[in-house]
């Protein structure tokens, strides 16, 4: 743990240094950072006001106040009356304000384009990817973005990996699962079958956040396969993303039923199984993992949905 508290703090000092955090003029701008990102949140925000600025940011209220004074005596802002309410006074930015704003923002943009550039393609995405976990590690709440896309090169090593990790970290599925993982995506990418098979990942900030697979199984039955959402990317839709887009190329494809295994403690992944139709027919223990565990089939029957809409 020291050893983590070390790194953490190792680089929270190379990054101060390295975004000018300690400049008393952020980027030639006759403000400091801090006072940056306060005519930032003005720029963004419509009527916000003072204790809007407070709240959000955790500033002291004293110190919102004399950033907030020297904005006005600098004519960047301007303090207008609400209409319902005399005591609250938004803050915009005037012309001036804006044409600042708009100079730093600018700046801003150009010194960070300057520092991908000295990086090669891979190392722009794994920055990227890296600052994007960071972020939603450190704030689970942040509604981030996700795309969706299929599998390519690499991939598979990559899902096996990841899945074999948080299933030994969480459930003590330690080499039996990573075997299964491994076993799975190495038949997949064998025996890809083109427009009867695919695998989906999802990425929040150019890193894999989830992905889920659709496999033949032969006489018209699909199987929904190792579907999971990175701890980073939970509450953002993904699961269901995965599973309905899924589901989608099944029906899409003629298959006349999707089956998947899961286990009873994956509690998440069964409601949204239940949520697209997915029945539970069997439910078996076994220890293929270890300790016994509730081991269960689901199944969804799309020959039934054609028939109700005839």
């Amino acid at each position: 743990m020291n050893d983590a508290i070390d790194t953490i703090r190792a680089f929270n000092r190379f990054y101060t240094q390295f975004v000018g955090a300690l400049d008393s003029s952020f980027l030639d701008s006759r403000m400091s950072l801090g006072e940056a990102r306060l005519l930032f949140e003005i720029n963004h925000a419509p009527d916000i006001t003072a204790s809007d600025l407070q709240a959000k940011l955790a500033l002291d209220a004293g110190h919102v106040s004399r950033v907030l004074r020297r904005f006005e005596g600098r004519g960047w802002i301007a303090r207008e009356r609400s209409e319902g309410d005399a005591r609250r006074r938004p803050i915009r930015l005037t012309q001036e304000g804006q044409a600042i704003f708009d100079t730093i923002d600018r700046r801003m943009r150009s010194e960070v384009q300057a520092m991908l550039d000295k990086l090669p393609p891979f190392g722009q995405r794994d920055l990227v990817a890296a600052m994007a976990t960071a972020h939603g590690l450190l704030d689970p709440k942040a509604r981030r973005p996700f795309t969706m896309r299929t599998f390519r090169p690499g991939d598979m090593g990559v899902i096996a990996a990841r899945q074999s990790v948080l299933y030994n970290d969480v459930y003590g599925w330690g080499r039996p699962m990573e075997i299964l993982q491994g076993e799975v995506t190495t038949a997949f990418l064998r025996d890809f079958k083109p427009g009867r098979e695919q695998c989906w990942v999802a990425e929040v900030g150019g890193r894999l956040a989830g992905s889920v697979f659709l496999t033949d199984e032969g006489d018209d039955l699909a199987r929904l396969r190792l579907m999971y959402v990175e701890p980073f990317a939970r509450g953002l839709g993904i699961g269901n993303a995965l599973v309905g887009t899924c589901v989608q190329f099944a029906r899409d494809a003629g298959y006349r039923s999707v089956s998947l295994w899961t286990h009873t403690v994956l509690e998440s992944a069964r409601r949204i199984y239940a949520a697209y139709g997915f029945r539970l027919v069997e439910t078996k223990f076994h220890s293929e993992f270890g300790e016994p565990v509730a081991g269960e089939t689901w199944m969804l029957d799309l020959q039934s949905e054609i028939a109700s809409a005839a």
